[in-house]
């Protein structure tokens, strides 16, 4: 499809319970194509349809929106996490900050922008409340977020884990 023309058209907002079934089509899509690249990023049964349901009612869960159906969708966490406390490297920002957990973006929307799209959005959101870090981590298999972190300036910093899985973790100064 490529880069989308009609920004306007975008909407960022958060995610609501009528949401979550477009919502849990993208997350199965995105696991089925990191399948398929042989990643074994979200392949043990994460995310699963409870930890977006309580995105949603925990009111971390956002999307884009394109003609009024959702697209993307990821966690935006304002605090702590706890993973993050035990880096192997070291942080380049400071708390307080914000953190992006698993974005996905729908199969036919893909390489329009969406996920650089959706990170700046959070970048602005973040920057509008006060807080100016952000963190994210990532899989070492998952080539389009490593991309997207290049492109967007974050930095690595070390390695975090998530349940004895070693994950590439970045950090990005706001403003």
């Amino acid at each position: 499809m490529g880069p989308l023309k009609v920004e306007e058209k975008i909407i960022f907002r958060k995610a609501v319970k009528t949401d979550i079934g477009e919502i849990w089509q993208i997350i199965l899509q995105a696991k089925e194509q990191m399948r398929l690249r042989n990643s074994r990023q979200w392949q043990n049964g994460y995310p699963a349809y409870k930890d977006i349901l309580g995105d949603i009612q925990e009111e971390y869960g956002y999307v884009l929106c394109y003609e009024e159906r959702v697209v993307a969708y990821a966690a935006v966490i304002f605090g702590e996490e706890p993973a993050y406390r035990a880096i192997r490297g070291k942080w380049n920002t400071g708390e307080p900050y914000v953190v992006v957990h698993r974005l996905a973006v729908s199969v036919d929307m893909k390489q329009c922008g969406l996920a650089t799209r959706f990170m700046q959005e959070v970048e602005g959101l973040s920057y509008r409340n006060g807080i100016y870090n952000f963190r994210v981590d990532t899989n070492f298999d998952n080539s389009y977020m490593l991309k997207i972190l290049d492109k967007l300036q974050f930095v690595y910093c070390g390695e975090i884990e998530y349940e004895g899985d070693a994950r590439k973790a970045y950090d990005k100064k706001l403003g």
